[in-house]
């Protein structure tokens, strides 16, 4: 015949108190958690505003040869990182080919990664280009 330990029935509600203190104290997070959501309403506005900040300083048309990364970035939907890769393009560019224009006419912005015919057509609107 086989024995059991002695102390077996005071392990037995030893665990049963720690799972339900456990349990207790898993429910009082989550309910805090929800208070403090409940409480703290927050959003995170959408981050390519309509009018970006630069927006009212924008000249009529910008030349992407001459323009700063602040100019192209108030072009509403360009956006800094866009404006960044234009201006790190152009400037590339004139390493490699001295003397010359980066961008002649709109196409050439189709050299740039991360700039597709529907961004070219957006910029249309804001980039002159000027042949000389």
């Amino acid at each position: 015949m086989r024995s059991f330990p002695p102390n077996m029935d005071t392990d037995d509600t030893l665990l049963h108190r720690q799972i339900r203190g456990l349990g207790v104290l898993l429910l009082t997070i989550a309910v805090g958690l929800s208070i403090r959501a409940a409480l703290n309403r927050q959003t995170i506005p959408d981050p390519q505003t309509s009018r970006p900040a630069l927006y009212d300083t924008l000249e009529t048309r910008l030349d992407p040869n001459t323009a700063t990364v602040a100019e192209l970035s108030a072009i509403p939907n360009l956006g800094e990182v866009k404006a960044h890769a234009i201006v790190d393009f152009r400037q590339a560019f004139l390493a490699a080919h001295p003397g010359q224009r980066a961008f002649s006419r709109r196409e050439d912005l189709l050299q740039i990664k991360g700039i597709g015919p529907a961004t070219v057509e957006l910029l249309n609107t804001y980039l002159r280009f000027d042949t000389r």
